[in-house]
């Protein structure tokens, strides 16, 4: 396997050592991804993770892969419940992902492997998920690489505040449409130079920053790594970007559809190379697949057949399903195009960055589980040699193509009955996450909601 050097600001332990003797560090935020996506975990004195944690590990308790997004205990869920009495599970750190935290003074962070007491792994864990696939692509002697692209939308009023006004009325960092304004973004650049040089002092590659298409909307964009490197860091910034903006007074969402102009995307590219290094993707395919290897035409086909199947990973709220508008720039169409915008399946590059993106996850989606459903569902066309349909052309929301799923409960559905899923993830992972989207749907479906109110409060 090629190992990319690692950037500044990652530290190994004998440099964490030093500065915590140093008292330069004193706090070692050790954490990992829950099913939302969301860091939990510990902050550490630098002291007692040398003293402890190093060599025996640290607990938490198993119910933060058994709650809903307001962390309320719910049912269903065998990895945890009150019959079982809401044990704990071990945190194992993974001493590759130390690094500084710019943003947070004096403080270093670590992610973990989940563990049960016997040393099993949790295997609903989703950083585990995605480790199983990566087990599967070094079977074959690849590996992926991803990228992960997140929009947010910046707004001028405090978490706090925001809360307090239930989120209505908020004041976005821009009052126009700013795509690629360097006029409109520079109002913003402040917080943005904050976010990006910090996520640059935590050991990440920056690329760039742009203004998108609804009000505050804004993107920063970072340097393809390989995919668990990718989800990882893609983890961080995202908790990062929020607490650098709560410490401004300032709040960001990424939520996938906060209002009826444009959606919080996070389009997934997706590349495979053997474990030399060598990129697998390009060939001497010629007309609308020129330059494709014929394991890429099975890779694409891959995603398309296995795209509504797997939604549930790239899709996880019920919120994520109003995104799909046409015309929205979000996808509806399960299609693939070269270049093409209005596709589900997008490739672009050529040669050693030829890579396709999947333009259906929102930035609500846990980076692990969506990049797990695209290496997946590729893999199906590999094992399966699925020809590839001719790409694209033209307005692909106009088109008669098989549809993105439009709700999260017909996701859940093509979820439980997918032999695909239960076959590439195993029947528990499947069912901890079904779980997830019923505990989802069951809240949505008791909720009364702001649109019934003005509809219904005095007109019925």
């Amino acid at each position: 396997m090629v190992a990319m050097s690692k950037p500044p600001g990652y530290l190994d332990v004998e440099e964490l050592r030093a500065e915590v003797d140093a008292g330069s560090i004193d706090t070692v935020v050790i954490a990992f991804a829950d099913m939302q996506g969301r860091l939990q975990g510990k902050r550490l004195t630098g002291r007692f993770f040398f003293d402890s944690v190093l060599q025996d590990s640290t607990e938490a308790c198993n119910y933060l892969l058994a709650v809903d997004i307001e962390m309320n205990t719910v049912g269903g869920y065998d990895i945890a419940s009150w019959e079982r009495g809401y044990g704990d599970f071990v945190m194992v750190p993974d001493l590759s992902t130390l690094r500084r935290v710019p943003w947070q003074e004096a403080t270093a962070m670590l992610l973990a492997d989940l563990r049960f007491e016997d040393g099993t792994a949790v295997t609903v864990s989703p950083r585990a998920v995605l480790q199983a696939q990566r087990e599967r692509l070094a079977s074959r002697g690849w590996e992926a690489l991803a990228g992960t692209e997140l929009e947010f939308i910046v707004y001028l009023d405090s978490y706090e505040s925001a809360f307090d006004a239930r989120y209505r009325d908020l004041l976005p960092a821009n009052q126009y449409n700013v795509d690629y304004s360097l006029l409109g973004t520079a109002r913003v650049e402040p917080l943005l130079r904050r976010i990006r040089n910090s996520m640059a002092g935590a050991g990440m590659r920056v690329e760039s920053v742009k203004g998108e298409c609804n009000l505050g909307q804004h993107e920063i964009a970072f340097v393809y790594d390989e995919a668990l490197v990718t989800c990882d860091n893609h983890s961080i910034y995202k908790n990062g970007a929020k607490e650098i903006a709560a410490l401004e007074g300032r709040s960001i969402t990424f939520m996938a559809k906060v209002n009826e102009r444009e959606g919080n995307s996070c389009h997934i590219h997706t590349s495979l190379r053997s474990l030399d290094g060598t990129p697998i993707f390009a060939g001497d395919g010629t007309g609308d697949r020129s330059g494709f290897s014929p394991l890429f035409e099975h890779f694409i086909a891959g995603q398309l057949h296995a795209l509504r199947e797997l939604t549930l990973f790239l899709a996880p709220n019920v919120n994520s399903y109003k995104r799909y508008v046409e015309g929205s720039f979000a996808p509806t169409a399960i299609r693939w195009g070269r270049d093409n915008r209005t596709c589900a399946l997008r490739v672009v590059g050529h040669g050693r960055s030829l890579r396709v993106e999947n333009r259906v996850p929102g930035a609500d989606a846990n980076p692990y589980l969506a990049v797990s459903a695209v290496i997946a569902a590729g893999l199906y066309g590999i094992e399966n040699e699925l020809p590839l349909e001719a790409a694209f052309e033209g307005n692909a929301y106009e088109s008669d193509s098989p549809r993105v799923p439009s709700t999260l409960r017909e996701a859940l559905d093509l979820w439980e009955a997918s032999t695909i899923a239960r076959e590439a993830f195993g029947a528990e992972v499947v069912d901890h996450y079904a779980n997830m989207a019923r505990v989802e749907l069951a809240s949505f479906d008791r909720a009364v909601t702001d649109w019934e109110l003005v509809r219904g409060f005095e007109r019925t």
